[in-house]
C-alpha cells in the first residue's frame, strides 16, 4: 500500500502545496493529497491548482495577512517551477 508520502513523491508535490489546496477546499491534507496527485497529471489540473493557490493569495491580501500571502506566493512559485505549463 502506498503512503501519502509515496504519492506526493511520485507526483513531485510538497507538503506545503498539499496544505494550501487542503485549506482552499476545506478538506484534510490526506484527501487533498489524493486529489492533487491526480490533478497534476494534466495541464487543466495544473491550471486549476495554480488558480486555487492564487485565490488563497488574494484572500490573504484582502484581509491584510501579508505573511500568509507571501507564504502562499512562495508555494505557488515553487509549484509553477516544478509543474511548468506548455506555451
Amino acid at each position: 500500500m502506498l503512503s501519502i508520502r509515496d504519492c506526493l513523491d511520485y507526483c513531485d508535490l510538497t507538503d506545503d502545496e498539499v496544505a494550501l489546496i487542503a485549506e482552499h477546499e476545506g478538506i484534510p491534507d490526506g484527501a487533498a493529497a489524493q486529489i492533487v496527485c491526480g490533478m497534476v497529471q494534466t495541464t487543466e489540473g495544473v491550471l486549476v491548482l495554480t488558480g486555487y493557490m492564487q485565490d488563497l493569495i488574494d484572500r490573504a491580501t484582502e484581509r491584510g495577512d501579508l505573511a500568509q500571502a507571501e507564504r502562499a506566493k512562495s508555494v505557488q512559485a515553487r509549484f509553477m517551477a516544478d509543474h511548468p505549463l506548455p506555451h
